[in-house]
């Protein structure tokens, strides 16, 4: 894989919407480059977060300031979100380690084993019992919930009056993230609401819960809409090309309800099997706008086909922890450091075992390696050569 006698390691920036302001930060560039790296990090790096190219220089002199297509050239290159329209400046070889979601993105897995790219995604590199080694979940329910109550609270004037009643929020989904949001959801998105709330003696929230075995209920569902003021969706579903809301069962919900999308699914209708939201005929937002009245032109954005009908106010972020883009890189810099050491002593993929210490099984059940070698590729409509 490598270049030369040293692993090298690049850090573009996502040059992504302006809001998207997160960079790895230079702890995890230090600690590579203690391991015998050499790091290159683009020019600007941080700096939206107010670091200095100094800063990343400073951590070790094997750390190159350079542009962003020397930064694609190197044997491991790192970038938090897929790094759409850039994919051709990684060479063949190259392990590119990125929140790439092979299974709702197969065109993605496909274009990947085509041009001989060793990916790593984020998103798939877990424990031995299964769960997520680099996440911040906490911060999706966090920041999503606190965004759906501060759009009721402009929905529904009477909410925090002496006529509020108490709003009734109807999570679907039951993993981290739905767990996360029961959290948040009982504080109305925000300790400092939840406590002016309870000083005026406001009556509080009620938060129920709906597993994969009441999200298949299609009645159940219906019902409980009608009485819903925040309708979250949180799942992670077995088939995603079936909605578990249908657009027209939008119409149940009361005008002033708030959609939290925190799933953020996309819509690839021309895949195979085709993917769509989980709540059908919604807006996928960004950094920049992750709040959409019923009139708002992202509505008539969408794909065609696509019914959008039945409308009501919608937040949905693509980089929900990124609201928060510090405290989010600190996060995903601790989770990521003891896996990109393995990544780098080991020499890259090749020196990953399967069966080997516990940083190289999960780095191998996040390679598409991993992917192919599982089954999961062709189940995920994505058929590729293994190792290719």
């Amino acid at each position: 894989m490598t270049t030369g006698d040293r692993v090298t390691v690049g850090f573009p920036r996502m040059h992504r919407e302006p809001s998207e302001h997160r960079d790895f930060l230079p702890p995890l560039v230090g600690l590579l480059a203690a391991n015998g790296a050499e790091v290159h990090v683009e020019s600007g790096i941080g700096s939206e977060m107010g670091y200095s190219d100094l800063d990343y220089t400073a951590v070790s002199p094997d750390v190159v300031v350079t542009d962003e297509d020397d930064c694609y050239r190197q044997d491991i290159v790192v970038v938090l979100r897929a790094p759409e329209g850039r994919y051709e400046l990684l060479r063949p070889g190259a392990i590119l380690v990125s929140m790439l979601h092979f299974a709702t993105r197969p065109a993605r897995v496909r274009m990947l084993s085509q041009r001989g790219i060793d990916a790593i995604s984020l998103d798939l590199i877990r424990d031995d019992d299964g769960r997520r080694m680099v996440e911040n979940l906490r911060s999706v329910a966090w920041n999503g919930i606190a965004s759906a109550f501060a759009a009721l609270e402009r929905t529904w004037p009477e909410l925090g009056g002496p006529r509020h009643s108490t709003v009734k929020v109807l999570i679907m989904g039951a993993g981290r993230v739905g767990r996360h949001a029961v959290e948040f959801a009982t504080k109305l998105g925000d300790d400092a609401r939840n406590d002016a709330y309870t000083r005026a003696g406001l009556p509080g929230v009620e938060v129920v819960t709906a597993g994969r075995n009441l999200t298949s209920d299609r009645e159940y569902l219906k019902g409980r809409l009608l009485m819903t003021d925040v309708l979250v969706d949180a799942t992670a579903r077995r088939d995603p090309s079936t909605p578990l809301i249908p657009n027209a069962w939008l119409a149940l919900l009361p005008s002033h309800a708030v959609i939290c999308d925190l799933s953020v699914d996309p819509y690839l209708l021309d895949a195979e099997p085709r993917v769509v939201r989980g709540i059908e005929g919604i807006p996928q937002g960004n950094l920049d706008q992750w709040e959409f009245p019923p009139d708002d032109p992202a509505w008539d954005r969408l794909p065609p086909g696509v019914p959008t009908g039945e409308r009501r106010t919608v937040v949905s972020c693509y980089s929900w922890p990124g609201v928060r883009a510090e405290p989010c890189m600190h996060v995903y810099g601790s989770q990521l450091a003891p896996l990109l050491e393995q990544l780098v002593t080991a020499g890259g993929l090749d020196g990953i075992r399967p069966d080997g210490r516990f940083h190289e099984r999960a780095l191998w059940r996040g390679s598409l390696r991993g992917w192919v070698a599982s089954g999961e590729a062709e189940a995920h409509g994505a058929p590729v050569v293994a190792g290719a």
